[in-house]
């Protein structure tokens, strides 16, 4: 039987390399609206795929909201003409700028961005007003990550700070949970509880402040589907795209599928228990321990060293493979394998049928 990942002109595709296949990405897509209930309680961040066309088949699903983390990354939404883009990040300059010319240029586009400094909130405001652009804005709330955010009791003066400045416009509150990873369904959603009250505990004390309803945004893939049910409330997740090892084995309770996978040739029979593939850490995501990937057509392999080009596998005999054999990666963490690679090669119907650019890894397009 032919496995679902099994390329037949292989011999065509110099190694290694992204391999991505659409209609797994599709259905992953459609999975992750059913797990919402609706589109409009979805923001998928775009970190994890950096592929435009990968952007234009959410589009064409009816997602209009989009979450990111880099200037490329909001420019490739708005080449898409995704109708509602949020950086999510708090931009310093020359950033700001940048954040600036891309809402003069993609008028298509609403663009939005954090903040959680009332100091760089006027630097912002400032901009701005020189620019004269009003400028959508969420607060940036620490829930638990530790990592950016306004601490929750500093966050209603923020908010008081944004309501006083003419070119800002508070749109809501942003809270990246992406500290919860809980195996346990229970345990998970428990502590999304937790990080949720966070964010709703300053909604309701700034929500009288402003005479339009303002949103909450949280929500990454493992804890998503415990916000969807959430009043006023978007979802943010991104791995659900392209699935990875990581979350695979960490969260089998949620429904994704393999859709992007690496792929290796054996370079060199090292002795009786010992291969080399050429897979090194320039081509898969290295911040994890070993195994960074998991073979899905030798699952023998078990990988031991690693180098910038190369990774050494133990197999229980190396007589059994020859040089030029392919291996069928899946990455532990595919959102930063992704970023190393130029063009994804996508596969249709078994075969290699185009590639697409990778165009948000750049830090820039054209802005």
């Amino acid at each position: 039987m032919t496995e679902w990942y099994n390329i037949r002109n292989i011999e065509q595709t110099d190694s290694p390399a992204l391999v991505v296949y659409p209609e797994r990405v599709r259905d992953n897509i459609r999975k992750a609206i059913a797990v919402s209930g609706s589109v409009n309680k979805l923001r998928p961040h775009v970190k994890t795929n950096k592929i435009g066309e990968v952007c234009e088949m959410m589009i064409q699903e009816g997602i209009t909201r989009f979450k990111c983390a880099t200037i490329a990354e909001a420019e490739m939404l708005a080449i898409a003409e995704a109708p509602d883009v949020l950086l999510a990040c708090q931009p310093a300059n020359p950033k700001i700028a940048r954040l600036l010319k891309l809402v003069k240029t993609y008028r298509k586009t609403l663009f939005s961005c954090l903040t959680d400094n009332e100091d760089h909130a006027e630097v912002i405001n400032k901009q701005c007003r020189n620019e004269a652009i009003a400028l959508n804005v969420f607060i940036d709330l620490n829930v638990g990550m530790n990592r950016t955010g306004v601490h929750p009791e500093k966050a209603y003066s923020l908010a008081r700070k944004i309501q006083s400045l003419t070119y800002l416009h508070l749109t809501g509150i942003h809270g990246y949970d992406g500290h919860i990873h809980d195996k346990d369904m229970i345990q998970r959603q428990d502590a999304a509880d937790m990080s949720f009250e966070l964010a709703n505990d300053l909604f309701e004390k700034i929500q009288p402040l402003f005479p339009y309803p303002l949103r909450i945004v949280m929500g990454g893939t493992p804890v998503f589907p415990v916000h969807v049910c959430r009043q006023y409330t978007e979802c943010s997740p991104g791995t659900f795209v392209f699935w990875d090892w990581g979350y695979g084995h960490a969260f089998p309770d949620m429904p994704y599928q393999y859709a992007a996978l690496v792929i290796s040739r054996v370079i060199s029979v090292v002795d009786k228990r010992h291969l080399c593939i050429d897979l090194g850490y320039k081509a898969v995501a290295a911040e994890s321990p070993l195994p960074r990937v998991h073979f899905l057509n030798v699952p023998e392999a078990v990988p031991v060293a690693q180098s910038e080009e190369h990774l050494v596998v133990k197999v229980p005999d190396s007589s059994h493979y020859k040089l030029g054999d392919v291996f069928y990666g899946v990455p532990v963490h595919i959102c930063p394998t992704v970023a190393l690679y130029e063009k994804a090669y996508i596969i249709q119907n078994g075969e290699v049928a185009t590639t697409w650019e990778v165009i948000a890894r750049n830090r820039s397009i054209h802005i």
